[in-house]
């Protein structure tokens, strides 16, 4: 299951203005509105698609990903943000995106490719192209280049955008931002930028600190390359167990061979926690049942750890803002 950090969701809501309840789409997508913004806790990506594709229900979000992209400030990204500045050039920067953007998301990869131009700053997403992604996929190409825009000491342009989806209603406001062409239905997500652009030396390049930050985000890396395999086996423990209710956390610990206190330590390192994983299973185990006809609703209740029905609709509709019945209508398998 991928995630992502919950930063990306509250940055979309804030971006999308007064016209929407910024607290429900929040909690629906399993953020405490009330809580600080910790970039550290992770939500799922389909969570993060559904909130969008709330959004996209109740506002117009055409310029939505531009103005979550302007909004978007290094420091907010930690120790990424903070090696992002350090690097000595553009180029580096992107490198440093390039190797360590799974400190904040495990559904994207990135790529930076040689071209005859210059060098294209690629975006892989290998999911259903459904509306919540396009979304995401538009503000991360923009964020990228706000962040570029945070450290270059000249005005940063790239040559060219290219967007794999249809077009919007509109595009002035996609070529007014980035200021070059963008070119949707392309083969790549992906920014072309000139050599000289990713030559700039950046304004708070130091080698020194670059090097210190690089070896702190390896560390980082090496305790997600840790914790992954325990996220999947936690949730895989979680599943096969809803069926007899729901989990409790010494249960799940003792299968995978840990005392609860060390099990707990290793989910918060991650900022996740055994009740949230909890609700995720449930969410993404409850989703793929309702795109199958096979599975009554009762059934569905029942194999994801409701004793009753109407506990399980009140849940789902907590999780996703529609009823089972309503979601299951919308996406029946083809």
């Amino acid at each position: 299951m991928g995630l992502v950090t919950s930063l990306f969701a509250r940055k979309m809501v804030a971006a999308a203005g007064p016209d929407i309840d910024a607290a429900r789409l929040l909690s629906g997508a399993g953020v405490d509105p009330a809580a600080p913004a910790d970039p550290r806790q992770m939500i799922p990506a389909t969570a993060y698609y559904d909130m969008l594709e709330r959004i996209a229900a109740q506002i117009d979000v055409t310029d939505l990903p531009l103005r979550t992209g302007a909004s978007m400030r290094l420091d907010e990204y930690g120790a990424l943000g903070l090696a992002f500045k350090a690097a000595t050039t553009l180029g580096a920067s992107f490198a440093r995106v390039e190797r360590y953007a799974r400190l904040w998301t495990s559904v994207v990869e990135y790529e930076l490719r040689a071209h005859p131009r210059g060098t294209l700053f690629i975006l892989h997403r290998a999911s259903e192209r459904r509306l919540g992604l396009r979304l995401s996929n538009e503000a991360t190409l923009a964020s990228a280049v706000s962040i570029a825009r945070q450290v270059s000491p000249v005005p940063v342009h790239p040559l060219e955008v290219r967007v794999r989806h249809h077009a919007p209603c509109r595009v002035d406001g996609h070529h007014d931002w980035f200021g070059c062409p963008v070119r949707f239905d392309a083969d790549l997500d992906a920014i072309l930028f000139s050599t000289d652009t990713l030559a700039q030396p950046n304004i708070l390049g130091d080698e020194g600190i670059s090097r210190y930050l690089v070896s702190h985000l390896d560390a980082e890396l090496a305790l997600i390359d840790d914790a992954a395999p325990l996220v999947r086996r936690t949730q895989d423990a979680i599943a096969q167990s809803l069926n007899e209710g729901t989990p409790r956390m010494s249960d799940i610990a003792r299968q995978l061979g840990l005392s609860v206190r060390s099990f707990h330590r290793r989910l918060s390192e991650q900022g996740m926690s055994f009740q949230g994983l909890t609700e995720r299973t449930r969410r993404d185990l409850a989703e793929g049942l309702l795109r199958d006809d096979r599975h009554s609703l009762a059934e569905i209740a029942f194999l994801t750890g409701f004793s009753e029905q109407s506990a399980f609709t009140r849940a789902f509709k907590r999780w996703v803002g529609v009823t089972p019945a309503q979601f299951r209508k919308g996406n029946r398998t083809a």
